[in-house]
């Protein structure tokens, strides 16, 4: 079943490729060539996400996979986790398998592949870096730094992508 919602305060590359049960939360930017598959349960992106270029994300569940406000998601990761919560960062190229969920304010690094035998919760403030997708807890310091640069970056996103793409 077929059914795309794209918010009308959202910017949606015209070049993305949306299958199956997918919502777009308002203020979310969508690069080019972001794909996100809900063939099999639906995907509802929350508002003022960051979807860059070749981000992928794919529900495997029939539950709806919800990612919730003010994530962003860097070139060319690839995401199937069954639900993300708020203010979380997933690097350039990484991957999160089915079976890990993503609470709040957690940093999957660059590269980093996440894919749990078992169904598991990454707990809040929860980094994951290095080769061998090491992880520590982040104090939460500068977190509203973070935030302000996060809303920046979205400004900037929101002037420059109509300019350079198609919607």
């Amino acid at each position: 079943k077929e059914r795309i919602i794209i918010h009308s305060k959202s910017i949606t590359c015209a070049d993305v490729e949306l299958r199956g049960e997918v919502t777009i939360g308002q203020g979310t930017v969508v690069h080019p060539k972001v794909v996100i598959f809900g063939h099999t349960g639906p995907v509802v992106i929350g508002t003022n996400c960051i979807l860059e270029e070749g981000t992928v994300i794919i529900n495997r569940r029939k539950e709806v996979l919800h990612i919730g406000d003010n994530n962003l998601f860097e070139i060319g990761c690839r995401v199937e986790s069954p639900s993300i919560g708020d203010w979380n960062t997933i690097g350039v190229r990484a991957r999160v398998h089915h079976t890990l969920r993503i609470s709040s304010r957690c940093v999957i690094g660059a590269g980093c592949v996440v894919a749990p035998v078992e169904d598991e919760v990454l707990g809040e403030y929860t980094v994951v870096y290095g080769p061998e997708a090491e992880r520590r807890t982040w104090s939460g310091r500068g977190r509203v730094q973070e935030d302000d640069l996060r809303r920046k970056h979205l400004e900037y996103l929101r002037e420059m992508i109509p300019k350079f793409n198609r919607m």
